[in-house]
């Protein structure tokens, strides 16, 4: 049974946007002022993380508008390096990178939750365990029914990052870049650049989950490619203007030493008040990520069993409501798995984001290597600024990852050493599909 066709451009640019903007926005700029006490670094290495975005939207769009099956960057590496490569994506997303993403984002919400309903840690727990099945039963009900999910969320959450940046401008009373430090630039700048980066790119990833559900997309040939690139684009200019609000509401070394951010920054705008109102953004923020991603990445463990490279049951198609039933609630029991191992994300992050961008950069990339064998292909979208978009984007995307080997080297040797363990596990399922 096929996977209905349902998700509009609206809907796919809502995946787009709303994958994004999770908690990093409000999280991590505190961390990036830590390590760089300058706003003129802190600037340009947020433009900087949003030029990639943009390149890596418009390098994938040209991906996407070619192969627009169910699965995404799993589609794009299986297509352009062999099914290995394919399947070690799927293979990390399903076991560390998005179930990890969506354990966190539970906890996420579930803490700031406690903000408004006091919590202990074991109805933390509960809390998040709670919402994940909730957000994996409206995502098991219909595609179309996640689609307006994350529509409504996403809109949600624009609106509270909204209020938060017309908050800074308006009645924001220190002069962005005040108490800022002047950062040398000596050999410790690209350390703290890399460590920035992190933060950085945890931030913006996202857009690249309108691919994964092109499969059940109209027109996926225009509308996967659009939804990538608007997505990019909203973002941002959003993360810029929300860095200029944390600015003009708290000093440099203020924002560098806060260990929440967002809420010290609306409480310095708006009273106590703006605590909680920024606690319910936040909330809405990761409630609604945590669903768009039980929405979209089980639908690259469908396309990897469709390839025979899986479990034969991730494959299967609810027969009433038409949804990758079976992988998402594979990918809720793994997540759920982490909640109660981990507690946190935050021993995962760096590990985790290393992980994603190997594989970022090889898709990336992909685009050369298609360029020269399918020069006849059918393109609806051809990379805006061939070659050096794509150039740009794979350069800083291997500059991030060779250098969280040398800054991060227990994150980067763990992430390598899973991917290794990955390959043994493609060889049993290729021999097994063979029988």
């Amino acid at each position: 049974m096929p996977l209905q066709r349902s998700l509009s451009k609206f809907d796919l640019t809502m995946i787009a946007i709303g994958s994004s903007i999770g908690s990093g926005i409000f999280l991590t700029p505190a961390l990036i002022a830590h390590q760089l006490p300058s706003l003129p670094f802190i600037a340009g290495i947020w433009i900087v993380g949003g030029l990639m975005a943009m390149a890596g939207a418009l390098t994938f769009a040209e991906l996407g508008g070619m192969m627009p099956g169910a699965g995404g960057v799993y589609v794009y590496l299986s297509e352009a390096y062999g099914p290995l490569f394919g399947f070690l994506y799927g293979w990390a997303y399903f076991l560390v990178v998005n179930t990890g993403g969506v354990a966190a984002l539970s906890l996420a919400f579930a803490t700031y939750l406690g903000y408004f309903i006091p919590l202990g840690q074991s109805g933390l727990i509960i809390t998040a365990v709670a919402g994940l099945l909730f957000l994996t039963v409206i995502n098991v009900l219909g595609v179309k029914v996640g689609g307006i999910f994350a529509d409504l969320f996403t809109i949600l959450k624009i609106g509270g990052i909204l209020f938060l940046i017309v908050a800074g401008l308006f009645w924001g009373h220190v002069t962005p870049g005040e108490g800022g430090t002047s950062v040398p630039l000596d050999s410790s700048i690209w350390n703290s650049l890399s460590l920035a980066m992190v933060g950085i790119l945890w931030s913006y990833g996202g857009w690249q989950h309108a691919s994964y559900a092109a499969g059940e997309a109209k027109d996926p040939r225009k509308t996967v490619p659009f939804a990538m690139v608007v997505g990019a684009v909203v973002v941002t200019v959003l993360y810029l203007a929300v860095n200029v609000a944390y600015a003009r509401a708290l000093s440099i070394p203020a924002m560098g030493g806060s260990q929440r951010l967002a809420a010290d920054a609306m409480e310095s705008l708006v009273g106590p008040t703006g605590g909680k109102i920024i606690a319910l953004a936040i909330f809405i923020s990761t409630f609604g990520t945590a669903g768009i991603y039980t929405l979209t990445a089980p639908r690259i463990y469908f396309a990897m069993a469709n390839d025979g490279l899986f479990f034969k049951k991730i494959a299967s198609v609810h027969p009433r409501f038409g949804t990758p039933a079976a992988a998402i609630i594979a990918q809720t029991g793994v997540a759920l798995l982490l909640i109660f191992f981990w507690g946190t994300f935050e021993n995962l992050i760096s590990y985790v984001t290393f992980t994603d961008w190997i594989f970022f950069t090889m898709a990336g990339a992909s685009v050369f290597l298609f360029r020269k064998r399918r020069p006849d292909a059918e393109r609806p979208y051809k990379t805006w600024g061939y070659p050096v978009t794509p150039a740009f984007f794979v350069i800083l995307s291997a500059w991030f990852v060779l250098n969280t080997v040398f800054t991060k080297p227990v994150e980067a040797i763990a992430g390598l050493l899973f991917l290794a363990a990955g390959v043994p596990a493609y060889l049993w399922w290729k021999k097994t599909n063979r029988e």
